[in-house]
């Protein structure tokens, strides 16, 4: 982005750029990458264990070894992928530069079935989670009742565009990490007996070798975190060593995790004759895991490990930790959906009145009601194999057009600049293939034509999602009059362009609110005390819009926030520019946080200060957790002034709220305005 020297003279050029957006991007390292891909991958443990104990038997932890091997080379494939061409829609993305746009609306359609499985698992298995506190919650009734409340949650708060807490999210991650590793340490210590695990195993016998096939195709429910990373592309900034550094971490994770769990479940579990499972074993022999746990096996696992007082605050924590998990993992389905089909519909492969925006939350809301629909007509029949069947047919597909897309693009353009590369090549024809992702690519193919033989209702379901979306594809293009493998521009709607920007003196966030005109009369003073002599100095007054996570930071938004904006904008101008030898320059910034953002602009600018005004108070008490005020903020201070006062690289200026100054306070006031400054320290 080209930006123009700092001073006053640029600023008559700049403040009548009212159509000029600066668009901020937040920035993601290595945990949080890490930590959003291990977030959903991990809140699987609590549901895929159970469903592939029911067919691997004593082969589950081999089932989830050969699963995190696949999951380990498609880690590495997926972030040559991402790091290759920086863009939302993982294998979509992917696909697209690989081959054509045939193949990448195949892949991202593949990856919605997928997200939508996610969800409809999600959601139910938390009821037999919270069964933990109350055994009639295992009810059939109660347990379609609380799923479908999750979903209604999770849409509703996807349809208002609220954004997740990244730290939250995170430290989540990290607590789920220490409570599965805790279990798995405890059991080994108290429960350890191979033997509880190798004496059922008979090769061919128990299980059967389609049984053992079909549990490991299963097994791959437990990636689709890999998708949810993928999703972050645009946003990463990670150097090399930290990207490998990220793929070991989540290799160690992963087998840790899966592998240790599942050798600690079936000693604790054992595989028997005569055990009723989910699925259909005609061996004679099963494990709870699969039968009366297989909705909540991690539950069944801390039953047979821990008894007493102990047991039952392993149980509370396990069904605390994993109906947040779930609930996460839900939400991370509903805003893949959201944005899958927001870049699908702005290549011209899904119709672009689909990813309509609604014209106050400035979300695709049309695609969230339907999906939802479709979520909750998965939820009806509460058969979780159907679902990881299902689960298993998407993602194998997607997987395996990603593997074979970087192993094309290796030969398509082998100069092109690669920050991570896949690592074991081997030269062939002038150029260099990835056997890692060659190896994917066929355990990937191997795995989908394994579960297309010997699940029924996925490969009748799976194949008609796929129909239905290759229906719509072609329809629509050939309607459009474009080709069906070309790609297409993405539209002039889109808000792509990126302004000069002038560095200024004084940032002013404006939020449209009565307070903006005090915060731009004290900048206005701040500014005109360096008078005629210094040339005079220049407030930059931002106002920042708030693209919800569902959404590209470019996408287009409603008219009425954009005019909002706008309003707001001209009104700080009129304001601030009635301070003699002051100049106003006004912009619209696009966010995910509103105080992230006004601190990166800040930075970005090398402002000497912030102008900001304080928020009322939350009346909700109880700590931020509840959405109260926590910790030592001051009373008069919101959120985001909080955020800003925290974070800010230079000196922070509170003009406090009206309501503030009316109860009355010690601190000393302006005489011209009133106005009571609260300075925070340089940084």
């Amino acid at each position: 982005m080209n930006t123009p020297p700092t001073g006053s003279a640029a600023a008559p050029e700049a403040r009548h750029r009212r159509d000029a957006y600066v668009t901020f991007e937040r920035r993601v390292g290595a945990p949080r990458l890490f930590a959003t891909a291990y977030s959903t991958v991990g809140s699987s443990i609590y549901f895929a264990l159970g469903v592939v104990a029911a067919y691997a038997l004593g082969l589950t932890p081999v089932v989830f070894l050969i699963a995190s091997l696949l999951f380990v080379m498609t880690t590495m494939t997926y972030f040559e992928g991402i790091t290759l061409y920086p863009e939302r829609g993982g294998s979509a993305v992917m696909a697209r530069y690989g081959f054509n746009e045939l193949v990448s609306f195949v892949a991202g359609w593949a990856i919605l079935l997928d997200f939508l499985i996610l969800i409809a698992i999600s959601a139910l298995a938390i009821g037999h989670y919270l069964a933990a506190f109350w055994s009639a919650l295992d009810d059939a009734g109660l347990e379609l009742a609380i799923a479908l409340l999750v979903l209604f949650i999770v849409a509703r708060y996807n349809y208002l565009g609220l954004a997740p807490r990244g730290r939250r999210s995170a430290a989540l991650a990290v607590i789920d990490l220490a409570l599965v590793l805790l279990i798995v340490v405890i059991g080994l210590v108290t429960n350890f007996h191979p033997g509880a695990i190798t004496d059922s195993v008979q090769l061919g016998k128990v299980p059967k070798w389609s049984d053992f096939f079909f549990g490991t195709t299963v097994a791959v429910i437990a990636y689709t975190g890999i998708e949810a990373a993928a999703n972050l592309a645009p946003e990463v900034r990670v150097k090399r060593q930290a990207l490998r550094r990220t793929v070991g971490a989540g290799a160690v994770a992963v087998i840790g995790v899966f592998v240790g769990m599942s050798v600690v479940a079936l000693m604790a579990l054992p595989v028997k004759p005569g055990v009723d499972v989910v699925g259909n074993q005609a061996s004679g022999f099963g494990t709870e895991l699969g039968g009366r746990f297989a909705e909540a096996p991690v539950l069944g696992v801390v039953d047979a490990l821990a008894s007493g007082f102990a047991g039952d605050l392993l149980r509370y924590a396990v069904a605390i930790v994993a109906t947040l998990v779930l609930s996460q993992a839900a939400n991370a389905g509903m805003v893949g959906i959201a944005r899958t089909t927001y870049t699908l519909a702005t290549h011209r492969q899904l119709p672009r009145a689909v990813a309509r925006l609604h014209p106050r939350y400035g979300t695709p809301w049309i695609v969230l009601v339907m999906f939802t629909a479709l979520a909750a007509l998965l939820l009806i029949p509460q058969d979780i194999e159907l679902l990881a069947g299902m689960f298993a047919y998407g993602a194998l597909i997607a997987f395996a057009l990603a593997h074979l897309s970087v192993c094309r693009l290796r030969f398509k353009e082998p100069d092109r600049r690669r920050p991570f590369k896949v690592p074991f090549n081997v030269k062939l024809r002038g150029g260099e293939l990835p056997l890692p992702a060659a190896i994917g690519a066929v355990l990937s193919v191997a795995g989908w034509i394994g579960t297309v033989i010997y699940h029924d209702e996925a490969r009748v379901l799976g194949t008609a999602w796929m129909a239905v979306g290759l229906l719509i594809y072609v329809t629509y293009r050939s309607r459009e009059g474009l080709s069906l493998t070309r790609r297409v521009e993405v539209p002039a709607e889109r808000l792509t362009y990126e302004p000069e920007v002038t560095y200024g003196n004084i940032l002013v966030p404006v939020f449209g609110e009565e307070l903006d005109d005090d915060i731009m009369s004290t900048a206005g003073q701040l500014a005109s005390e360096k008078g005629p002599g210094g040339g005079g100095a220049m407030i930059e007054a931002i106002y920042v819009l708030v693209v919800p996570m569902a959404l590209p930071l470019d996408a287009p938004l409603p008219e009425q926030k954009i005019a909002e904006a706008q309003a707001a904008l001209d009104r700080a101008e009129r304001v601030g520019e009635e301070y003699e030898d002051v100049d106003v320059v006004t912009t619209l910034v696009r966010g995910r946080t509103v105080g992230s953002a006004i601190v990166e602009e800040a930075r970005r600018r090398k402002v000497e200060a912030i102008v900001i005004g304080a928020e009322p108070p939350s009346p909700i008490k109880g700590g931020s957790v509840l959405g109260g005020i926590a910790g030592r903020r001051p009373q008069e201070l919101g959120e985001v002034t909080a955020y800003v006062l925290e974070k800010a690289p230079t000196r922070v200026l509170v003009t406090a709220p009206p309501d503030v100054r009316r109860r009355g306070s010690d601190e000393p006031e302006d005489e011209t305005r009133g106005e009571r400054r609260v300075p925070a320290a340089p940084r």
